[in-house]
């Protein structure tokens, strides 16, 4: 996948755009910013922003159906090597070896490695694929988890949002959601994606940014 353009009002909406129309997060592509979204003047005269967005991994479909051994093994140790450096005590956990390869991390008090809205796993995820592309050169789809969080966080957002959406649809007034990481509003937003009732999209800037939950129209 390559130069594909996405339209949306602001260009971190339209980045939002691309991540849920192409299964991909965010550290998968490049962003050229062809145009910057323009307000205009009383709704009028203004422009959307224009983004063509460049994958830097190739599809899953190219990789092997699982991962091998000695991979797994590089990866289970770069993220035992970032525990040791952040003084943390914790045991690597793989819960799958297919693409993308799932690990955890097991251990008490690890509450650390969570951070406010899930922010410091994100990064540490962010960082450990950072390391294994360096490791292996080649892109790895990865995910880490700790102590399952992201699970109870993903099935209580999906939930969420399809009580939202019923919520939506009886009251006929939009929901405004509490500011998340956007890999929490990309799971909000490709819940509902198909749901023929409602729609939603995302508001404000930087960890205010919110999604809306709000009837389609027509």
């Amino acid at each position: 996948m390559e130069g594909i353009e996405i339209t949306a009002d602001t260009v971190e909406q339209a980045i939002e755009k691309a991540e849920t129309q192409l299964g991909l997060s965010r550290d998968q592509f490049e962003v050229e910013v062809v145009r910057a979204g323009k307000s205009g003047i009383l709704g009028v005269g203004g422009k959307e922003a224009l983004i063509r967005v460049i994958s830097v991994a190739p599809p899953e479909e190219s990789y092997p159906e699982l991962v091998e051994g000695d991979t797994v093994k590089v990866v289970t140790e770069i993220l035992d090597t970032l525990l040791g450096l952040l003084g943390i005590t914790g045991e690597v956990e793989v819960l799958s070896n297919e693409i993308p390869l799932a690990l955890d991390i097991k251990g008490d008090d690890l509450g650390i490695l969570i951070g406010r809205r899930g922010q410091t796993l994100a990064s540490l995820e962010y960082v450990t694929k950072l390391m294994v592309v360096g490791r292996l050169k080649t892109w790895l789809p990865l995910t880490v988890d700790v102590g399952g969080y992201k699970k109870r966080r993903r099935d209580s957002l999906q939930r969420l949002a399809l009580y939202l959406a019923e919520q939506v649809k009886s009251g006929r007034q939009a929901i405004t959601m509490e500011p998340m990481p956007a890999d929490e509003r990309r799971i909000v937003h490709l819940t509902l994606a198909d749901n023929p009732d409602v729609t939603t999209h995302s508001i404000g800037e930087g960890e205010n940014r919110k999604v809306v939950v709000l009837l389609k129209q027509g």
